[in-house]
């Protein structure tokens, strides 16, 4: 798979993208992640990538110009062809969960265009941006944060990034439930004990459990996860 993003400021994933799964991920070669400067498409002599918006206000507005050229060198013209799927983080985005995660990870090419100050210029939107996405109903100083979300949701889907394939079958949100409480060493902390059926070496019995604990979690936590209200 190969993921490319497009920011102001590509700094900020250099030691992301150095760590932990996404490291190993990388210098396997299980997937491929370029990070792109959005200035290096400006055309001015001052690399200018953002205006003042039209109608007043306060803020600043990332320019059509540079980021539809940027975006049209790494992806192609929009439309039949393209040779990625372009997407932007956006608050106005379609909200991510788990099951637009496992779409992601079923493209070939994917681009990330990272927002920043009050938005992006509609009009470069409607020519070269696939599709929006948001992380929820929360604002952040820009589209950096939701993007390395994305990469780390998404390549860690790909075969042969984790150890375990089993591991993502029994998530959170697979499914449609969340995961139940997890126990290691030592067998008593503090008073509190380990639940006995995980010590108990019947893994049937152990089954049953985590599936009526992840049940019990749900239902507290999210019950719109299992269709039932708050």
């Amino acid at each position: 798979m190969r993921i490319q993003v497009i920011t102001l400021f590509p700094r900020l994933f250099e030691p992301f993208l150095r760590e932990s799964l996404l490291g190993i991920a990388l210098r396997e070669g299980l997937v491929e992640i370029a990070v792109h400067d959005l200035r290096d498409w400006a055309q001015d002599r001052h690399r200018t990538a953002d205006d003042a918006p039209y109608g007043g206000g306060p803020g600043m507005v990332m320019k059509a110009e540079p980021l539809v050229r940027a975006i049209e060198a790494l992806a192609g013209p929009k439309g039949a062809g393209r040779r990625a799927r372009v997407l932007l983080l956006s608050p106005q985005g379609r909200r991510l969960d788990q099951a637009r995660l496992e779409g992601i990870a079923r493209e070939q090419h994917v681009v990330l265009v990272c927002g920043r100050y009050e938005g992006v210029d509609q009009r470069a939107i409607e020519l070269a941006v696939d599709e929006e996405l948001s992380l929820g109903d929360f604002v952040l100083s820009g589209g950096e944060v939701p993007a390395m979300a994305v990469i780390e949701g998404v390549v860690r889907l790909v075969p042969g990034v984790l150890g375990n394939p089993e591991s993502t079958r029994a998530e959170s949100f697979q499914g449609g439930l969340l995961e139940g409480p997890h126990y290691t060493r030592p067998e008593e902390f503090r008073g509190l004990r380990v639940p006995e059926v995980l010590r108990s070496g019947d893994h049937a019995a152990v089954e049953r459990w985590r599936q009526e604990q992840a049940r019990a979690v749900t239902r507290r936590r999210r019950p719109d996860l299992l269709g039932e209200e708050a």
